[in-house]
């Protein structure tokens, strides 16, 4: 599309149109930035800036074919404005000897760093024209004709302002110039960066980005607060769709007008979500629902961990949190599989741990995609992503999640005893089961669960001294196993069909195995498995093929 309907469309408010405009002129943008401030990263903010501050005023530019000239005003007006603040005070080389990195060597790097002073330096010696032009022209390799139209000049001045640059640079010089200028050019993604405020709720922000270039589920964004000369950061935790992207800030934005900028820092937020922002965030981002002591529904699963220990609330919310490996977007994805379909409305946060290790490139959105799930609105189910921090969930983390109705907490200890799902019966919780929602029966039948297990876990290694203690230790192991069950989402990999076991029988064979009813089967008879059928009909003895 020709520049001047672009103007004109990104004048009406189009996103995407905008977006178009930057990737055009981000180039040009850094190589006048770069003329004028001579280093990389400040010449990168300057762009930056330019491109918010020409967002904003853009509707009063009266003529859209004046715009590469109106921008470069802009762009030398950042400039200008960057190299009048103050320096920030540096760190010697030598500090960066104690930090460890993958990073290239220190001695690497300052080779890499001098090269780039230098070469900074032989441009800052250049003649105001020419430096601009050779700036456009080694950055990115821009056309003598894009040069001419961006910079306002003939195509004769710009090919006689580039000859004289040359002349005036060596050639060794001329060949590490184009090189350094080259390798720190913007990245081609630069104008996708790039979204504008829709609204903003408490600490919840919806904003609107290029629908092909999304920022990622966790992404760092940051909000420009122009009122306030400050930069709000916020976490993506949702993508429904049409560009929406949903984020929760630290803290309340309510002042921010439709249409502010909206920055992807193309970075994850390593920032854990706070109980006071998440509690904050909780009603704006479930929809209005009963309150957690009034009259509830159960929601069956089909899973059995879940629904005798700690069942969803039909209509209500759902936390799902554990550490890292503890196979937490396993648990969503069979969640939204088994749920979405119905009628029921749930709401489900995931807590995130940071992965430190992750493929380079890794995208937790992509991941969802490519196992078929949207990271937003399934059917009847609403996914939120969340960062959370490293480390264990202690009962004070578990604690601060008190806002929702159902807490799944996952531990990698039930991994290393070959339990799956992961879910923790002695943590996990639900308002059901707290308020009696779920039943006499249920609450009565869970309890006695909770409790044999916390035996089992005291019990640790110790040798019972007494058979009816061992006998007591036995049927708390078979429980605990019992709640092992395989999950349609996982099927390609244990290679066994997914199980649905109704409440009714997973509560009643609990009750039986507590009860003895189950004394002649071996424990590793309820290792991942279904129901009692299932368990009845295998060996004696079954090992499972992992």
């Amino acid at each position: 599309m020709d520049l001047e309907p672009l103007v004109k469309a990104a004048q009406g408010g189009d996103v995407k149109a905008f977006v178009e405009i930057a990737r055009r002129f981000q180039h040009f943008a850094f190589g006048s930035a770069l003329a004028l401030v001579h280093d990389f990263q400040r010449a990168e903010d300057v762009v930056q800036e330019a491109f918010i501050a020409a967002w904003r005023a853009l509707p009063g530019l009266a003529d859209p074919a004046a715009f590469p000239g109106w921008l470069r005003g802009i762009v030398r007006h950042q400039a200008f404005r960057v190299l009048r603040r103050k320096h920030l005070e540096g760190v010697p080389l030598a500090a960066a000897d104690e930090v460890a990195s993958d990073e290239p060597a220190p001695d690497h790097r300052l080779d890499q760093r001098q090269q780039a002073t230098a070469a900074l330096a032989a441009m800052a010696d250049l003649p105001a024209g020419q430096r601009e032009v050779a700036s456009l022209f080694f950055v990115h390799e821009c056309s003598h004709q894009d040069i001419a139209t961006f910079l306002d000049l003939s195509v004769t001045t710009v090919n006689n302002r580039l000859h004289a640059a040359r002349t005036h640079l060596k050639r060794r010089m001329l060949s590490m110039i184009k090189a350094t200028l080259g390798s720190h050019a913007l990245p081609d993604d630069f104008a996708n960066r790039i979204g504008r405020l829709v609204e903003a709720r408490g600490s919840v922000v919806e904003a609107l980005f290029n629908p092909d270039a999304l920022p990622d589920l966790m992404a760092e964004l940051a909000v420009s607060d122009e009122a306030n000369r400050r930069g709000i950061t916020v976490q993506v935790i949702q993508r429904p769709g049409g560009g929406i992207v949903r984020g929760v800030a630290a803290t309340p934005v309510d002042v921010l007008p439709r249409g502010a900028t909206v920055l992807d820092a193309g970075r994850p937020n390593l920032t854990p979500v706070s109980p006071a922002a998440f509690d904050h965030s909780l009603k704006l981002l479930a929809g209005e629902r009963p309150t957690a002591d009034g009259p509830g529904k159960l929601l069956e699963t089909g899973i059995k961990a879940i629904d005798v220990m700690c069942p969803l609330r039909a209509g209500g919310t759902v936390a799902i949190a554990g550490e890292l490996g503890a196979g937490l977007t396993v648990v969503m994805e069979e969640l939204v599989r088994r749920l979405s379909g119905g009628n029921e409305r749930v709401t489900m946060f995931n807590f995130v741990p940071h992965w430190p290790d992750a493929p380079a490139g890794y995208s937790i959105a992509a991941a969802l995609k490519q196992e078929g799930y949207s990271e937003g609105t399934v059917g009847a189910v609403q996914a939120f992503f969340l960062r959370t921090e490293d480390g264990p969930w202690t009962p004070e983390r578990l604690a601060a999640l008190a806002s929702v109705d159902t807490v799944i907490h996952l531990s990698r200890a039930q991994g290393t005893a070959r339990i799956y799902p992961t879910v923790d019966p002695l943590t996990s919780r639900s308002c059901l089961l707290e308020t009696g929602a779920a039943g006499h029966e249920h609450a009565a039948i869970a309890r006695r669960v909770r409790e044999a297990i916390r035996a089992l876990r005291q019990a640790g290694d110790a040798v019972p001294t007494t058979e009816t203690d061992a006998v007591m230790l036995q049927r708390a192991r078979k429980v605990a196993h019992f709640f092992g069950q395989p999950f349609y989402v996982a099927e390609p990999y244990h290679k066994r069909s997914g199980t649905t076991v109704s409440l009714a029988e997973a509560l009643r064979v609990c009750r039986e195995i507590l009860d003895g009813d189950h004394d002649d089967l071996s424990v590793e008879a309820f290792w991942f498995a279904g129901g009692i059928a299932e368990i009845r009909g295998r060996p004696d003895r079954f090992t499972p093929a992992w």
